[in-house]
């Protein structure tokens, strides 16, 4: 079998273990991130420090070739300091632009909730267009365009909370968690991840990661299997335990991650596993109880709620 999607699953089953050469025993979180470059959306990583969220994404910069830039998010933070600032040149008597870090192919936006909300919303414009407008003249952003930003609990002190629209701009949210114990042994004893991080070459180019991109949207999805999606969404809007259900965009963006997924597993078609694997990492930040349920447990009354067929 030597079919161009099993092609793509051997380049792409590759980069995830180059990864996971490196962020041990994380290979389901690596292969999710994946998913979420794949269809262009945005990943969000909420855990505590120094679980390796900042190794996941200068990982997947390095095997997948991408220009990387990283941000640390403080409670200083300006908005120039992302998007980028007109400096006068005296020897030319002009103001020219000069781009601030955002302008690269994956941007770690690093504690993003330890800034504030003002400085938090200059990533909203260039998200959602792949685009940033300064002093009134919009500037396109590099292709391809992705955002991982790591947040710390909210229980932490010095955080300002993501607010709801800014968290729906991320496509998919997921925590690395500690590591299990083989894991953590292998990584005490495998010296320092820095200089493994430094040995991960890229494994493909931008134009074979421009059409993998492309062909998520060629993934096709049967009738049966999107009225398995549609009654997944339906039911978050209709159950009394949760105040607020799935939006029409986190609808299609369950379907454009799912057929990503597809893409990883080397099928050109979607399966109902396929909306499974990628639902709680899509719909856990976006889901809310309303007496406080913990959204895992929303997320999992959902897929066990609703029948496949």
């Amino acid at each position: 079998m030597n079919s161009p999607a099993h092609r793509s699953h051997r380049i792409l089953d590759a980069v995830v273990d180059a990864v996971g050469g490196v962020l041990l025993g994380k290979e389901r979180q690596i292969r999710l991130a994946l998913a979420c470059l794949l269809s262009r959306g945005h990943l969000l990583i909420e855990d505590l420090p120094g679980m390796g969220k900042t190794t996941l994404a200068h990982g997947l910069a390095n095997a997948l070739g991408l220009a990387f830039n990283r941000v640390q998010f403080t409670s200083d933070l300006l908005p120039a300091d992302i998007l980028g600032v007109s400096v006068f040149d005296t020897d030319n008597q002009r103001f020219r632009f000069h781009p601030g870090p955002i302008f690269c192919q994956l941007l770690l936006a690093d504690e993003i909730n330890r800034t504030s909300p003002k400085t938090q919303s200059a990533l909203l414009e260039a998200m959602a267009e792949s685009q940033v407008t300064v002093e009134g003249e919009t500037r396109p952003l590099p292709s391809p365009f992705f955002v991982i930003a790591t947040q710390n609990p909210g229980f932490q002190s010095g955080t300002f909370p993501l607010p709801e629209s800014q968290r729906d701009r991320f496509t998919l949210c997921l925590s690395l968690g500690y590591p299990d114990s083989a894991s953590e042994r292998e990584i005490l004893e495998g010296g320092d991840p820095r200089a493994r991080l430094a040995g991960i070459r890229p494994l493909l180019s931008q134009e074979q990661l421009q059409a993998f991109q492309d062909s998520v949207s060629q993934v096709k999805a049967a009738a049966p299997v999107l009225d398995y999606l549609q009654r997944l969404v339906q039911f978050t809007r209709t159950d009394p335990d949760t105040a607020f259900g799935l939006s029409p965009r986190a609808a299609l963006a369950l379907l454009h991650v799912a057929r990503a997924w597809a893409v990883l597993e080397g099928r050109q078609y979607l399966i109902p596993e396929d909306i499974q694997a990628v639902f709680p990492a899509l719909a856990g930040h976006r889901l809310e109880g309303t007496q406080g349920q913990v959204a895992g447990a929303l997320v999992e009354r959902a897929l066990n709620s609703v029948d496949i067929m």
